[in-house]
């Protein structure tokens, strides 16, 4: 039987906010509460730690709810946390933020990336995208009244970016740049000419840019060796650059919410009143648990970069092998093969993948138009899982084929 509709709810809903409206909801999501109600299902579909948070992060939390630190912290997080997330910044990669008034401990890197956006983005502003990409991006930017620009990335050129991919898309209305590296869904990592290049074309066109590493602790292979470039410390680029990282992925503490902006102080003021105004501030005992993190867990978060890395391998040879062709991912914890050989969709191929072998993957579609016949699978589950999976994602893939024959 159809579903009555209430006359009034429809009348409000129709005023709503068109901005939000507008905005379709997470296709990450949608396809994990449909797994959540199945029997066997293989979940590679959320970027999220199978690991538990480091001991040393959970003791400290712990032993601040004993001593009954339940109140708000500084609006810009813990003095201790910001100083810890400088120096850590000054030892990695060289870079310099004053922890008085230059970072700021934020609600996960989704907030910091929001008030970022609140302190850039007037309304028309263009916004610069490479796609595929982390889902909030583009809606985030349409939040705050910007245009979103799409530049789209391609498997042939290892989903970097390039300078010219960037300039062919500038207008009078340009105003920022967003690069998300290493990269959600392709773990694609930017080289160091990439970015040098890409920073002469910012300067030149007067761009903010915003630069979301995450990941920046789960890089492997040939990344590794080489090491994380940090977009701030190309030239030019630090006077200009919103720097967003968190503790979700490298240190496993995605339910925490702890994540920071690093920028300097004229950009900083602005992002810290929107602060204010929308959380206050980060939860404290998650804040202590971050600063013990940084000084304690460093061992924790190279043992989980190396099971990445293991899993790593064994996902995209197994994809390979099924004859779904994987770039090789440097960075972060995601294959993204080429499903194009079945015919399939990327909708369509993650829905019947989920429906018939239990095996829960996102659509290539749902990070952006250049991610269509493509499928996003994380590897951040066990090692056991992701053998089973990528059986099961053949032996699907096989299937297909024969079907279409």
């Amino acid at each position: 039987m159809p579903v009555a509709t209430d006359p009034t709810a429809e009348r409000l809903a129709g005023r709503l906010s068109e901005r939000i409206r507008s905005v379709p909801p997470s296709g990450i999501r949608r396809f994990f509460e449909i797994a959540a109600t199945m029997d066997d299902v293989i979940s590679l579909g959320i970027g999220e730690p199978d690991f538990v948070s480091p001991a040393p992060i959970i003791d400290a939390a712990k032993a601040s709810l004993d001593a009954g630190r339940t109140g708000y912290t500084a609006n810009l997080g813990l003095a201790d946390l910001r100083a810890a997330i400088s120096d850590e910044l000054d030892r990695m990669y060289g870079l310099s933020y004053a922890p008085e008034n230059e970072v700021i401990v934020t609600v996960g890197a989704s907030e910091a990336m929001m008030i970022a956006m609140l302190a850039l983005v007037d309304p028309g502003d263009e916004v610069l995208i490479p796609e595929p990409c982390f889902v909030s991006y583009g809606p985030l930017a349409e939040f705050c009244g910007g245009t979103v620009v799409w530049v789209p990335t391609r498997a042939e050129n290892d989903f970097q970016v390039t300078a010219d991919d960037i300039r062919s898309r500038i207008t009078d209305r340009t105003k920022l740049l967003f690069l998300g590296y290493p990269n959600n869904p392709t773990g694609a990592v930017l080289r160091r000419d990439t970015l040098e290049a890409i920073a002469e074309v910012v300067v030149e066109h007067d761009l903010f840019v915003l630069s979301d590493e995450i990941y920046d602790r789960l890089v492997y292979g040939d990344a590794f060796a080489r090491g994380h470039v940090s977009v701030p410390t190309l030239p030019g680029l630090y006077e200009r650059t919103i720097l967003i990282g968190g503790f979700s992925k490298g240190y496993a503490m995605t339910g925490w919410r702890i994540g920071y902006a690093c920028a300097p102080k004229p950009i900083m003021d602005q992002m810290y009143k929107a602060h204010q105004y929308v959380v206050m501030s980060a939860p404290t005992m998650a804040q202590v648990g971050a600063l013990a993190g940084i000084r304690n867990a460093q061992p924790d978060v190279e043992s989980m970069r190396q099971a990445y890395d293991e899993r790593r391998r064994v996902i995209v040879d197994g994809l390979n092998a099924a004859g779904l062709p994987t770039f090789e991912p440097e960075g972060a914890f995601y294959a993204f093969p080429d499903i194009t050989s079945t015919g399939l969709s990327s909708e369509d191929f993650a829905q019947r993948l989920l429906q018939e072998e239990h095996v829960a993957c996102v659509p290539g579609s749902a990070f952006g138009p250049s991610g269509e016949g493509y499928l996003r699978c994380s590897y951040a589950t066990a090692l056991d899982q992701v053998e089973e999976a990528t059986r099961r994602i053949a032996r699907f893939a096989d299937k297909v084929r024969k079907e279409g024959a």
